[in-house]
């Protein structure tokens, strides 16, 4: 096996295990990077909701108040806003999904399902727990979500404490049956929103594609150029060097001197075949004597 295919095999092994662990690496990384930018992003599309929320029950409901006994207006509820303000979002990030999970809701669309349900209580559990995040296998594949918990508000009591006290009009709509017996300060639910895992890796598998790529193109520059330098510096000399002594063993060119040149190491060689070719012309008119 020659020179140049033991040290491209050594370099090789070496660049397999420093890519190995170069890419596990990078991918631990952007894959985090990305898992955290996906979730920035849903904390952003929560922190969005409250604000509509906050916006409706303030400023919407006060105007609306008294229309509410004699035609319930769904446009007063904070939730309802915050809903429909989410969709019209969706229009722009349709991977994402928005719910206000509530474990006693006045309308059935918005009743926690079961994993849901285990997120409120949670909260319900842990007052000082304000934001879960975590992953859940579903039929489009791995889901991330992030979730935070909706608190009972005084004003909230105006149609969630008895339905004797709630709004005609709502009752109407809703029924009687659910979403009262509400509490102040009580977490009744949960805004929930999740973004499939394939979201939160897409990026990160472009950037590591990109870093892989590079990572390959620079070790074949490198490989390349010290199969060159090799070349050049090391296995031309020797096999010049090589040619030389043949002759020299034959009794051909016993006259000519070695090639001088190249590396440091390799010009010392040459010096010494010299001299042993010198040594051995000397012997030879010694023995022609």
């Amino acid at each position: 096996m020659s020179l140049l295919v033991r040290i491209n095999l050594a370099l090789l092994a070496v660049f397999a295990l420093g890519t190995a662990i170069a890419g596990y690496a990078c991918w631990a990384l952007l894959e985090d990077n990305a898992r955290r930018e996906v979730l920035n992003e849903a904390a952003l599309m929560v922190d969005s909701a409250l604000a509509t929320r906050a916006y409706t029950s303030s400023e919407i409901q006060p105007l609306l108040a008294d229309q509410i006994q004699t035609a319930f207006p769904p446009q007063s509820v904070p939730s309802y806003a915050a809903t429909q303000n989410f969709a019209r979002l969706r229009a722009r990030h349709s991977e994402y999904t928005y719910k206000e999970a509530t474990l006693n809701p006045t309308n059935p669309v918005d009743r926690a399902a079961d994993w849901e349900a285990d997120i409120i209580q949670k909260f319900r559990n842990d007052s000082k727990t304000a934001e879960v995040v975590g992953e859940r296998d579903t039929p489009m594949g791995r889901t991330l979500y992030l979730a935070r918990p909706i608190r009972v508000q005084g004003t909230c009591l105006v149609c969630h404490s008895l339905p004797a006290a709630a709004p005609r009009s709502m009752i109407a709509r809703y029924g009687s049956d659910n979403g009262f017996g509400w509490k102040v300060d009580e977490v009744v639910g949960a805004q929930v929103v999740s973004v499939p895992f394939a979201m939160a890796t897409a990026s990160a598998e472009k950037a590591f594609h990109g870093f892989m790529i590079s990572l390959v193109s620079v070790f074949g520059a490198v490989l390349l150029a010290v199969n060159l330098l090799l070349y050049a510096l090391v296995v031309r000399p020797v096999r010049r060097l090589a040619r030389c002594a043949d002759q020299v063993s034959l009794g051909e060119g016993i006259e000519h001197e070695f090639p001088q040149g190249g590396a440091r190491e390799i010009a010392s060689l040459a010096r010494s075949f010299d001299r042993m070719r010198k040594s051995l012309e000397k012997a030879m008119r010694m023995l022609q004597a």
